[in-house]
């Protein structure tokens, strides 16, 4: 559960519920993540480009091993 508001599946309407259906289909969940970006829904895509953007100039191992470091490095375990 998130600290912030957010729009629950249910109540979603327009482009957050085209949205949470995409990620339904993907990945059988609506999670944490997803959510937070449920009050606004275009910094979502916004954000999802900035991650294409990234990952373009590296493979997938790289990727995730600076993921894995930042993630050590911030003491964030999500």
């Amino acid at each position: 559960m998130t600290f912030i508001h957010t729009v629950p599946p249910e109540e979603a309407t327009g482009p957050l519920a085209q949205l949470y259906a995409a990620e339904l289909q993907n990945g059988g969940e609506i999670d944490n993540g997803m959510q937070a970006f449920s009050l606004r829904p275009a910094a979502y895509a916004a954000w999802e480009n900035l991650i294409v953007s990234i990952r373009s100039n590296m493979d997938l191992r790289r990727y995730e091993l600076v993921t894995i470091a930042a993630s050590t490095k911030l003491r964030c375990s999500y």
